[in-house]
């Protein structure tokens, strides 16, 4: 039985395409990401282990999901929502959170927001925290997140 062998050059020009293909079919699945404005995160007192972090989320035609985020400058960082049971408000974890196409998703404050939680040190107004949305279609998006004092306002769109 004979073995077909293709010549070295041919087999090599093969491999370079299929590996070419698969970085454009890569590319051409990854989704465009959302548009994020009006990012801040709340200026903590000495000693806190949590602070909560805003902004507004529009995802471009098809949706998307946020499925989690994360920051050098706390342990975790969760999405949460406020929901009242029997009178009372009370913070609760979402696993992720819808983004429909072309729609305005705001986490503020007594709402959506995420939380960072066990924080490696204080968060001062002025300060910038690094912070990583992960999304489904989209993947990962990184921001540098201003620290505002909540009493002074939240930042407002340009």
């Amino acid at each position: 039985m004979a073995i077909l062998q293709a010549p070295a050059s041919t087999m090599s020009s093969l491999i370079r395409a299929l590996a070419a293909f698969s970085l454009l079919a890569g590319s051409a699945l990854a989704a465009e990401p959302p548009a994020v404005t009006n990012a801040w995160v709340r200026a903590t007192p000495p000693g806190a282990r949590t602070a909560a972090a805003y902004l507004t989320m529009t995802s471009p035609a098809g949706g998307d999901r946020l499925v989690g985020a994360s920051t050098p400058a706390a342990g975790a960082v969760e999405i949460h929502t406020q929901v009242a049971e029997g009178g009372v408000s009370r913070m609760a974890r979402l696993a992720e959170l819808e983004l429909p196409a072309g729609e305005a998703v705001r986490l503020e404050p007594g709402g959506l927001h995420l939380m960072l939680i066990d924080l490696a040190m204080p968060l001062e107004p002025g300060a910038k925290v690094p912070l990583s949305l992960r999304f489904a279609g989209a993947g990962d998006l990184k921001l540098e997140v201003p620290v505002v004092d909540a009493r002074a306002g939240a930042p407002h769109a340009h």
